[in-house]
């Protein structure tokens, strides 16, 4: 079956792409309006980008025909954090979902408690497996009020319960129990169920297809 995404309606076009792309993972992220007012609201449309320097990017969608709170904010601030989410979480992070008024604080609306950013201004959840202090590098405009940030990690922060090397920057990554964003409207996985590929080295697979041939 083929689908011409020219052809489709907006809601149309979600559908195929959400889901299709999956799993994705969830950037739970706190800002500040110019004004001060705290705001959570988490995002699928997520991921890392690069390492040098620490890049993460994600698509911000318009909601009820304007800006989201959350891009409202990046955009006037430039300043974010990103907290990933676990299962303990996953109540909170939901209720952070609502089609709140934009003066409703839903760090107090959800009960969720926080802790002070280093280097930006925007509290970090801290309950989060793992949190990301952000500055945004930019913004690109993809369609009416449709925005990707692409933001650089500044700091991060990580339970040290989950910790294996500090030195080694080793992290119990299967231990951090995130959740990550499925189709439909409430579809969320677990990410219990762990497997391993070896990455193929050329010098190894050319040899062995040698000696086979």
């Amino acid at each position: 079956m083929r689908f011409d995404m020219s052809l489709l309606s907006g809601q149309e076009r979600y559908k195929i792409l959400a889901s299709s792309i999956v799993p994705r993972p969830i950037a739970w992220i706190t800002s500040l309006s110019a004004d001060g007012i705290r705001n959570a609201a988490p995002f699928s449309f997520f991921n890392m980008m690069g390492n040098s320097p620490p890049t993460v990017a994600i698509g911000l969608m318009p909601q009820a025909g304007q800006l989201k709170d959350t891009a409202a904010n990046i955009l006037a601030t430039g300043e974010f954090v990103i907290n990933l989410v676990d299962e303990q979480n996953a109540q909170a992070m939901n209720l952070t979902c609502i089609d709140a008024p934009s003066d409703v604080d839903e760090i107090d609306l959800a009960g969720l408690s926080v802790a002070p950013s280093d280097t930006v201004a925007p509290p970090r959840i801290s309950t989060a497996p793992v949190s990301m202090e952000c500055r945004m590098l930019t913004s690109i405009a993809t369609g009416p009020l449709q925005t990707i940030i692409v933001g650089e990690v500044t700091m991060v922060h990580i339970r040290d319960d989950f910790v294996l090397d500090a030195g080694r920057c080793y992290i119990d990554t299967t231990r951090l129990g995130l959740i990550a964003r499925m189709h439909g409207s409430g579809g969320y996985l677990r990410s219990g169920d762990y497997f391993q590929i070896d990455r193929p080295v050329w010098k190894d697979y050319d040899g062995k297809n040698r000696k086979s041939s």
